[in-house]
């Protein structure tokens, strides 16, 4: 069987570690050419030398998505190492959590700027490379299909207690998906999003054994409650949480030629769970 993705360019932000990685490797195994972020190059690179030591493509661009010049840099290494743009998924992101009352600016705006505003920034810095390959297909007579799946989150359909910063920046990118599927369109480009439920990764291990993640110079604390875990599993029809290649799945259906024609969509990826 040939490799569903050969020679597509995939750019994929938070992919040195969780459910990132997930989607760099499956997509790296389907034969497309993978551009790694994380915010420390050492597990970036880490999964460039997996993805190479397995015979596939790729290369880090690792720093925050946050970063001003983030998006330019990140858009820049795919067309000067692989000279093409075929597949954009915003997957970076975290949480830090408090009830509103409690929130502080840094923490509302640590957010938005992670998982709304970073977005944003790289698809503005896509849309001129997305416009002449585009053009180009036109003028040789081909048509080809591009893919943009953002990463959103069943907070961000149902909102969720103690997560008004991530509840709405989750929210947000819906809206977005859906009007650059409007914009993009002409294009040829699919805009599409995947709310994730439970998946089980280093940020939503268990909170008592006191894990931290260092985020732009900031020490958050990682994990939820172990007996809300067991709660949240419950809850769950499928009765667990799902795996990083559970949710890689997920991304990579939008990014088949079966779906070519499923554009400003949101898939959930929860097993079963339709609120929360």
């Amino acid at each position: 069987m040939n490799p569903r993705l050969d020679g597509k360019v995939a750019l994929v932000t938070g992919s040195g570690r969780g459910i990132g990685r997930a989607i760099a490797l499956k997509f790296a195994s389907e034969g497309a050419r993978v551009v790694i972020n994380d915010l420390d190059a050492g597990p970036a690179e880490e999964v460039v030398a997996e993805i190479r030591a397995a015979g596939g493509q790729a290369v880090a661009c690792p720093g925050s998505v946050t970063a001003p010049d983030f998006a330019e840099r990140f858009i820049g290494t795919a067309v000067s190492e692989y000279k093409g743009l075929d597949i954009i998924v915003n997957n970076a992101g975290y949480t830090w959590d408090n009830v509103i009352q409690k929130m502080t600016d840094e923490q509302w705006y640590a957010m938005i700027d992670c998982h709304l505003t970073a977005p944003f920034r790289i698809l503005r810095a896509a849309y001129p490379v997305m416009r002449d390959l585009s053009k180009a297909d036109q003028a040789a007579g081909k048509r080809s299909v591009r893919k943009v799946v953002n990463i959103s989150s069943v907070a961000g359909l149902f909102g969720n207690a103690g997560q008004v910063n991530y509840s709405t920046a989750k929210a947000g990118i819906l809206g977005m998906t859906q009007t650059l599927a409007k914009e993009w369109g002409r294009l040829n480009v699919t805009v599409n999003a995947v709310a994730y439920g439970f998946i089980k990764t280093r940020l939503t291990g268990n909170a008592a054994e006191g894990g931290t993640a260092n985020i732009d110079g900031r020490e958050i604390k990682v994990g939820v409650n172990p007996d809300l875990l067991a709660a949240m599993e419950r809850g769950i029809p499928l009765g667990r949480g799902g795996t990083p290649e559970e949710a890689a799945g997920a991304v990579f259906l939008l990014c088949l030629p079966e779906s070519d024609y499923v554009s400003g969509q949101t898939l959930m990826c929860s097993g079963g769970l339709t609120g929360i």
